[in-house]
């Protein structure tokens, strides 16, 4: 039987009242509550965060009802209850500190009225918090548990204004310090948010806090598993593309089982169409900004590498790209490896589908690029590859190079290098939302690209020369039997060499074979 689709419903009371679908996290939050007492788990925007948040709420309160039929139902001591302390920034945009600070008291009078105690309005942000805790557990019995929800947002919004950014972060500390010297009043205590500031920088101290974000045993404790679609929305899968809502949706990890994005598959399921619901929700400027001004290519981010401590690595006056993009949501663990013991690299990648289209998309102004000029001509490169007019390719491709203002070359001399032009290319191919893979490595040697579409795999060789074409980019294709690594039944390999001009800036030669 079909529910409701629990589309931007953060309220666990909510949800469960109304109907609607529910993965039953309750096994990873009692999991949690039984091994340790302060956490911090840091995941992208509209993963689930204030969901699970007001989840412990409504379980550390003892509202058995909401819980009948999940896991904590017969797992949970429902004789106690314990008084809950919560914040949250997810509304709204602090601009300085005195707008934060007044959201703040706002909340601690919030959480003084619901937990039933006397107003303060005599003490510091500090003191009364520490009052606010003390008063709590007089009054229930009970130790404190709190709760912090995009503990971070205050500052990631200010961002592109530094003081700002750090005057919102020193607020913060200001609340949040409280918390370190307050172990015998406290049960339980929660952090959340998109990023991982440094303990020195925004907790001050407060090194007891357990990070779980990389903890393989909680990457599914917000998201969905292809086991929950295949189960819990069974009823929602019926007659449809299950390969390609996998490679649209899924593939977030953080070194467990992959997950999808909620907000992403319950709109698709509600719209029955596929569209980067979660990238649109919330434009990247800033992240693109970032990536422009540190000349990033975007073909760099298909195989992004960083060590453990980098990607964690995030405060206002430095964000490594790394950690900017892994924390962001726009690239995700795909491997890691160990070479010596502690020493734990990762590789990054883009999760889907959704996320390379969707970002290569916004970077194109960044290498010079119309988004019109790239997507109107989406027809006629789907026809020119299913058709194989190489001549009616090569003319498009032409034009995209030619359509790169002259000033854009003026402070650099970046069009001697391969990995420009390789990156205009992918970008524009990634963009349209073709299967593009790269430095695809085989038995023969790295391929530099590779395209599939319509029962075709087009490899493409890449080479810069000084003005005049070489013809040496589809000999290695050839010579390194590239093809080898593609053979499928029923499927043609189209072996494409594409040679560019530092003089001319431009596409000089575009050689097909079959192979």
């Amino acid at each position: 039987m079909k529910k409701k689709l629990p589309i931007g419903i953060q309220s666990f009371e909510q949800l469960r009242e109304n109907n609607c679908y529910y993965v039953d996290k309750t096994p990873k939050l009692l999991q949690l509550i039984d091994e340790g007492k302060y956490y911090f788990i840091s995941r992208p925007r509209r993963f689930g965060k204030s969901l699970m948040v007001d989840t412990l709420q409504c379980l550390f309160e003892g509202r058995k009802r909401l819980f009948e039929g999940l896991h904590a139902e017969n797992e949970w001591d429902w004789s106690t209850s314990y008084p809950v302390v919560r914040f949250g920034f997810g509304d709204g945009v602090m601009q300085n500190r005195e707008q934060l600070d007044d959201r703040i008291n706002q909340q601690l009078a919030d959480n003084r009225k619901r937990l039933g105690l006397n107003e303060n309005t005599a003490l510091d942000i500090p003191g009364n918090f520490r009052n606010l805790m003390l008063e709590a557990k007089a009054k229930c019995g009970q130790n404190v548990v709190v709760l912090i929800d995009e503990y971070d947002k205050p500052i990631l919004d200010n961002l592109h204004n530094s003081e700002a950014a750090i005057a919102n972060r020193e607020g913060l500390k200001n609340l949040y310090s409280v918390i370190k010297d307050a172990d015998e009043f406290i049960k339980f205590a929660l952090l959340t948010g998109v990023s991982k500031f440094s303990k020195v920088s925004l907790f001050s101290g407060l090194n007891n806090l357990t990070d779980i974000t990389l903890t393989k045993r909680y990457s599914d404790i917000c998201g969905y598993t292809d086991h929950d679609l295949d189960t819990i929305f069974a009823p929602e899968l019926i007659d449809h593309n299950r390969a390609l809502i996998r490679q649209w949706y899924n593939g977030y990890s953080w070194r467990g089982t992959s997950v999808y994005n909620p907000f992403d598959i319950l709109l698709y399921f509600a719209n029955q169409e596929f569209h980067p619901y979660w990238f649109e929700s919330a434009t990247p400027t800033f992240l693109v900004n970032v990536l422009k001004e540190r000349q990033i290519q975007p073909l760099e981010l298909t195989n992004y590498y960083s060590d453990h401590d980098l990607l964690g690595h995030f405060d206002v006056d430095h964000i490594t790209t790394e950690a900017l993009l892994f924390q962001t949501g726009y690239l995700t663990i795909k491997s890691e490896s160990e070479p010596v013991p502690g020493a734990i690299g990762y590789d990054l990648s883009f999760p889907n589908m959704e996320v390379e289209i969707s970002l290569n998309k916004a970077l194109l102004p960044t290498l010079g690029l119309e988004i019109n000029a790239v997507t109107r001509k989406r027809l006629p490169i789907f026809k020119a590859l299913q058709t194989c007019d190489f001549a009616a390719l090569e003319t498009h491709l032409k034009s995209l190079y030619a359509s790169i203002p002259h000033d854009w070359y003026r402070k650099n001399n970046i069009q001697n290098f391969e990995g420009h032009y390789a990156s205009i290319f992918y970008s524009h191919f990634a963009a349209l939302g073709l299967h593009v893979a790269v430095e695809d490595s085989s038995v023969n040697g790295k391929v530099d690209m590779a395209i599939q579409y319509d029962n075709k795999t087009f490899i493409f060789e890449f080479k810069v020369v000084a003005d005049k074409p070489l013809g040496n980019a589809l000999a290695q294709i050839k010579a390194k039997n590239y093809a080898q690594k593609y053979v499928r039944e029923s499927w043609t390999i189209y072996g494409i060499g594409v040679e560019f001009s530092k003089a001319q800036r431009q596409v000089v030669a575009l050689e097909a074979q079959v192979l």
